[in-house]
């Protein structure tokens, strides 16, 4: 009952922590990493993962892929933050201005008669005529008029201005017609779009890798084993060495033949063993995961080798639709083929407009209560018509049509290297499956030659130098059956790769 309850609460907690929706096509439910990650990192036995559970982590904790996943979001935020141009731009503003020499302006007419209405030439202010008035911030200096006044520090000048201005307002402007504008606008989009696709690439590349890795792992523990077999026969000629020796039925040199032998096949067992530890850090550098958790990878090669003539043949009409490299020229294409259009446009007027509210004081004292504000205002529309710029527009489109026709000519080239690396990938896969049938018939001779080459040997018809001549041929075909399916696995991720196949969780 116990045993019940616990595992209805694992299988709850799996179900809780499936995501809504995956944000990509073969993104891993974040409870099943979860739950694999942490059982890896607290158990004392390693946790064994399938090649699916491993692509599954790497989607999830690999740095690549969420660096992609950044930049789609980076440029998400700047597709948003061009399409802002289209709102009205409303700004704010104030600034505060201490005068330190005022300004003097100076009049076309006889000063004294001014001075004559203000106070007779003797210096004394009067009131002026009716209809006459002293502006604000104009100061009339003593004594203007006289016979002083040209010889005074204005030249005969009137001081304009008070000693402080503030000012604040708000404007405003929009685009009304601008072709331009809007092109680029279209322009920001395939950002995005591009960008998607090289998140899309960054996968099918880790994918590769994560496969390659994967098979690397099983490879070297196939070694492992065999150099492991090797070493044990060693093991058990020389046992049935020693027997033979101390019943004298062998030299004292073929005992020693027979521990050379073993001592031959321990250092191959040590460095077999080492090259599995090394593929499983490799790979778990290419999951993202800690170099000390410990997981181990479930099947071996032989499993796969037995599907090698359906993989090859599922991939005969391999097709570039959904190469990413591919579709990000077309996209890279499409792109300058709309910015040589965009640069036509800089041809075209524009028209915008623009609003502005500002209120102004002008002061001699701090007196913030007693200011008396003027506003300014006004709305109005703005038509530019582009003329004459020297050549730059038109050197601009000549610019941009010379980087169209670089993309097209790169799309072609690429397209024929990739036709190529396909071909090169499923040649590749033919060559290793035949060599892999030839390299099994050729494990099983090997295997019926050793064993009967031992049976002979025990029986004293043999000797041990022909036992160990048929060991070696037996290990040499097992490495090369071993060796033969994990180049078809590697052409075969390539190719996978090449052909833009995504892995999906179906």
């Amino acid at each position: 009952m116990k045993k019940l309850v616990v595992t209805v609460v694992v299988m709850a907690c799996v179900l809780l922590s499936f995501p809504a929706s995956a944000q990509y096509k073969g993104d891993a439910p974040k409870g099943e990493v979860e739950l694999i990650l942490e059982e890896a990192e607290s158990a004392e036995e390693p946790v064994v993962i399938t090649l699916e559970q491993a692509l599954e982590i790497a989607l999830s904790e690999n740095i690549s892929v969420k660096v992609a996943d950044m930049e789609i979001e980076r440029t998400g935020y700047a597709k948003k933050g061009a399409y802002a141009a289209l709102w009205p731009q409303i700004d704010a503003s104030g600034a505060y201005q201490r005068t330190i020499k005022k300004q003097v302006m100076y009049m076309d007419f006889d000063m004294s008669s001014l001075g004559g209405m203000m106070g007779g030439g003797d210096g004394e202010g009067t009131e002026l005529p009716d209809g006459v008035e002293i502006p604000d911030g104009v100061e009339i200096p003593d004594g203007m008029g006289s016979a002083d006044t040209e010889t005074s520090d204005n030249g005969g000048g009137l001081e304009v201005g008070r000693w402080n201005t503030w000012s604040t307002g708000v404007s405003a402007a929009m685009p009304l017609v601008n072709a331009q504008l809007w092109k680029s606008l279209k322009i920001s989009g395939m950002d995005v779009e591009l960008a998607v696709e090289k998140a899309r690439a960054s996968r099918l590349d880790m994918v590769t890798q994560v496969k390659q890795a994967y098979y690397g792992v099983l490879l070297s523990k196939q070694a492992f084993d065999v150099y492991k077999q090797v070493y044990e026969n060693a093991v058990r000629n020389f046992e049935e060495t020693q027997r033979k020796y101390d019943a004298e039925k062998v030299s004292e040199m073929e005992l020693l033949r027979s521990k050379t032998t073993v001592a031959n096949a321990i250092p191959n067992v040590y460095n077999a063993e080492s090259s599995v530890i090394l593929a499983l850090w490799q790979l778990k550098a290419v999951l993202g995961v800690d170099l000390d958790m410990n997981i181990d990878v479930a099947g071996a090669l032989e499993d796969y080798g037995q599907q090698m003539f359906y993989d090859i043949h599922s991939h005969d009409s391999a097709t570039l639709d959904r190469n990413t490299t591919m579709k990000q020229l077309a996209i890279q294409t499409e792109q300058l083929a709309e910015m040589v259009k965009m640069q036509k446009f800089a041809n075209i007027p524009s028209l915008a407009v623009a609003f502005n509210y500002s209120i102004n004081a002008m002061t001699n004292d701090f007196k913030f209560s007693e200011y008396r504000w003027t506003p300014y205002s006004y709305v109005g529309l703005s038509l530019n018509i582009p003329i004459f710029a020297g050549g730059k527009r038109y050197n601009a489109i000549r610019q941009s049509e010379n980087q169209y026709r670089q993309v097209q000519l790169q799309t072609l080239n690429t397209e024929r290297q990739l036709k190529i690396a396909i071909r090169q990938h499923l040649t590749t896969m033919e060559t290793n499956m035949k060599s892999y049938y030839a390299a099994q018939d050729a494990v099983a001779s090997a295997q019926k030659g050793y064993d009967i080459m031992e049976m002979s040997y025990k029986v004293g018809r043999g000797t041990l130098i022909e036992l160990n001549d048929a060991q070696l041929a037996l290990t040499q075909a097992q490495l090369a059956q071993s060796q033969a399916v994990y180049n078809f696995l590697n052409a075969k991720a390539q190719l996978e790769q090449t052909i833009g196949q995504d892995f999906i969780a179906e």
